[in-house]
């Protein structure tokens, strides 16, 4: 049972990362690179306003060299406000391939209190040297809820909405941000 559970389970997106640096290692010249991926992930969570089993991870990764966690911030602010979401925390966590590694809070006015959106981090350079990049290159990587910022902004107060057999389909059709094209 549990090798089945390893198998089907993905709890994050990490392994494409780790892919993609390793491809851009084995270059005869490292060039900067920023990539970025949309993938569902699985959790062993119990299910509530603000968690589900399964969600969208929206990752990121900056590959460049003297990067800092203060870019890492920055780059952090810069997308959320570019959706409209400005109030922002970031707490300090822990992470195996990260360090330092934060969590990124924002807060949510329905449910009055700051919700995880996001886990993020500078890649340690024990992950980087192996695949082969050089050691002055850092990465700053980060990997985002889809849901609960599509919360915060369109004001649903539980998660369960936007997923199944609760979703109101008109907040689809008129909400947005679900929308690729506004015809």
């Amino acid at each position: 049972r549990r090798v089945r559970e390893a198998v089907v389970s993905t709890q994050s997106t990490g392994a494409v990362s780790a892919r993609m640096l390793y491809k851009i290692a084995q270059q005869p010249v490292f060039k900067p690179v920023k990539m970025f991926s949309i993938d569902r992930v699985f959790r062993n969570e119990t299910l509530d306003a603000t968690h589900l089993a399964e969600f969208h991870q929206i990752e990121g990764v900056v590959a460049d060299r003297n990067l800092t966690l203060g870019h890492l911030i920055g780059v952090l602010h810069t997308f959320f406000k570019r959706l409209g979401i400005e109030k922002l925390k970031f707490k300090p966590a822990y992470n195996p391939y990260t360090e330092p590694s934060m969590e990124i809070f924002s807060y949510h006015p329905g449910l009055k209190k700051w919700v995880e959106i996001g886990n993020s981090g500078v890649f340690r350079p024990e992950m980087l040297l192996p695949m082969g990049l050089p050691e002055d290159v850092n990465v700053i990587a980060w990997g985002l809820s889809l849901e609960r910022p599509t919360m915060i902004k369109s004001g649903i107060n539980n998660i369960r909405e936007l997923i199944g057999p609760k979703v109101n389909l008109n907040m689809v059709q008129d909400f947005p941000i679900c929308r690729v094209n506004k015809a």
